[in-house]
């Protein structure tokens, strides 16, 4: 008769009860489908920033695919090189804004002098 994981598992392992074979199968399944937080990310893409280890090896560790490394570095490129885009922007404008204030004042009170 065939066992079933559970089973096999607890034959394997006998201190394992039923209710932490469950458990431990869910966390197996949901290995493969791991988040990463934002600040691991980032830690893992300044690492091969660094060059201390090569990439494959950093991938390794960190139990990530080198195409993902590679997809979080120009996510990580791409949201830096706007964020500096829009800083110089927002410099550039400031200047242009202020103006454009000064000359709505002046025409909401030649309107009211007018009305």
């Amino acid at each position: 008769m065939e066992n079933t994981v559970s089973e096999t598992i607890r034959e394997a392992h006998p201190q394992v009860s039923a209710g932490s074979t469950a458990k431990l199968i869910r966390e197996v399944r949901r290995a493969p489908y791991r988040k990463y937080t934002a600040e691991e990310k980032i830690r893992i893409v300044l690492e091969g920033f660094r060059m201390e280890i090569p990439i494959s090896d950093l991938c390794r560790m960190d139990g990530i695919a080198a195409g993902i490394y590679y997809k979080w570095l120009k996510d990580f490129m791409e949201v830096g090189k706007s964020r500096l885009k829009g800083d110089s922007l927002r410099e550039s404008n400031r200047d242009e804004v202020e103006g454009l204030k000064r000359e709505n004042e002046r025409l909401k009170r030649l309107v009211g002098e007018h009305t």
